[in-house]
């Protein structure tokens, strides 16, 4: 049986080999496949897998797919069909892939229900939540055997996750109703981070009680990290270290670095960096060795509180202990450093970056440009803007614009037409209320000539005056006697409109 798309039945139609042909795809393996395709005289199902996997076009892949079945001694397996069927997924190809599920009913191999789980995300993805729910029905008529446990949590979070809360409840009835699904403890877990996500304590211990009266479930270590995350996130700090404490000393479980991070976070966004520092000694004490997120974490709150110098400590304990923190770590300090006047610091940690090869994004580049425009430092600004792109980084329109806006805002006037002229041969355009604004500046300090230069240079990009501007323009020209600019830029402006 063929699996045709609508937009390849031609391909499938002629004999004439093509592009997408497994043959020609066999001949163009590498080496070893080519040899080890001859030598059994066969076409692998390694082979098949690793085709689809590369060709990128979904109706070639599944004219491999289909071509697959003519070579002799071929037959589709488990993985050659999970191979195609992502591959439609992927390129949203649903009526090519309900074609393939629809053979598969008809295959006597045995197929797993991972594969129907890798659908289930792929819909989700898509918001297709109701396919979801079918390919979860279709573990029993193709798999032909009952959805396990991880099936039905993972069909559950993807409802629950995307909010789907009546398809959700329908799910477990109808799990409970056909297949004698009793809640597991991942399936309270999965309820328990709903009502923790909506803020929504009460439901949430009350989901833990269930738990504890079936007998058969019981809050593990993703259960009590959950209620104490959504503990911190209300707020709620002190019943959450209480829970903490019931979870280690009563249950016996040991918390790792997910656990420790709730409450660091939560304390750092509480304002209360004294008790993290104090959590991440405790987590330390306690053989649990803090991880990146522990410690960014604690820098972000650190960096909140204005405690830039303790920051930068903990960037330095990151290295001692070999992490290495990232491009987003240092930012967060560079940003604070720059917000509170201190851009030569912040000069100085970018420099850190580049030596211990952790590269600066744009991000991190508009806020030193922010810093310096802050503290009037618009020359080390320009010649930042001029000189970065020929060391390779290769700044967007906001780094521009940054400056630009300084420029105008503080009447640099002179240094914001240079700036701008970069810009336009750049291909950048400013904001239009900046564009507009430096024209009227410009005019109000009586440079025509820039005024009419920045003009025509904006006009090519397609800017537009607004009326307000396009007048104080005009009267200045007039004023000055230069009519030859008035009409020249009339006639440009008509022309193009035109």
């Amino acid at each position: 049986m063929r699996v045709v798309s609508g937009k390849s039945r031609h391909l499938l139609s002629s004999l004439e080999p093509n592009p997408s042909s497994v043959q020609f795809a066999v001949n163009s393996l590498t080496s070893d496949e080519t040899q080890a395709t001859k030598k059994s005289k066969y076409v692998s199902h390694e082979s098949i897998v690793n085709l689809i996997k590369r060709e990128k076009n979904p109706e070639n892949a599944l004219e491999i797919f289909n071509k697959a079945s003519t070579q002799r001694g071929f037959q589709h397996n488990n993985s050659t069909y999970a191979v195609i069927l992502n591959k439609l997924a992927q390129c949203k190809k649903y009526s090519s892939l309900d074609a393939v599920l629809h053979r598969m009913t008809y295959e006597t191999c045995k197929f797993h229900e991972g594969v129907f789980l890798n659908l289930m995300n792929e819909f989700s993805k898509s918001s297709l939540h109701e396919r979801v729910l079918d390919m979860f029905c279709l573990i029993v008529t193709i798999a032909r055997t009952k959805p396990s446990m991880k099936a039905v949590s993972t069909c559950l979070n993807l409802l629950v996750d995307t909010e789907q809360m009546d398809l959700a409840r329908a799910f477990l009835l109808k799990a409970r109703r056909d297949f004698h699904v009793e809640p597991n403890t991942c399936i309270f877990n999965i309820l328990i981070k709903h009502h923790c996500r909506k803020g929504d304590l009460e439901s949430a211990f009350g989901v833990v009680n269930e738990m504890k009266k079936s007998e058969k479930s019981f809050p593990n270590l993703i259960t009590y990290s959950t209620l104490i995350d959504g503990l911190c996130a209300n707020g709620r700090l002190e019943a959450a270290i209480d829970l903490f404490e019931e979870m280690v000393s009563k249950h016996h479980i040991v918390p790792d670095a997910l656990t420790y991070n709730a409450l660091i976070n939560g304390f750092c966004r509480g304002g209360k960096t004294e008790r993290a520092w104090k959590i991440m000694d405790f987590m330390k004490k306690n053989g649990c060795s803090p991880n990146k997120f522990n410690y960014s974490s604690l820098m972000n709150g650190l960096c909140r509180d204005g405690k830039m110098d303790e920051a930068r400590g903990v960037i330095d304990e990151m290295w001692a202990v070999g992490l290495r923190p990232d491009t987003v770590s240092y930012t967060t300090l560079i940003n604070s450093l720059c917000r509170a006047e201190r851009t030569s610091e912040a000069l100085e940690l970018l420099g850190e970056m580049r030596v211990k090869e952790c590269k600066p994004d744009m991000v991190t580049f508009n806020v030193i440009l922010g810093g310096l425009c802050r503290e009037y430092r618009y020359s080390e600004a320009l010649d930042m803007l001029e000189c970065l792109p020929s060391e390779g980084v290769y700044l967007n329109k906001t780094s521009y614009r940054i400056v630009l806006n300084f420029l105008c805002k503080n009447g640099e006037f002179e240094k914001a037409v240079s700036l701008l002229v970069l810009m336009l041969r750049r291909g950048f355009v400013p904001h239009f209320g900046t564009s507009n604004e430096l024209l009227v500046s410009l005019c109000e300090v009586g440079k025509a000539n820039d005024a009419v230069m920045v003009l025509f240079g904006l006009v090519d990009l397609g800017f537009r005056p607004n009326p307000g501007t396009w007048s104080v323009l005009i009267d200045l020209i007039c004023r000055e006697r230069r009519l030859l600019h008035v009409f020249e830029l009339v006639d440009k402006l008509i022309s193009e409109d035109l």
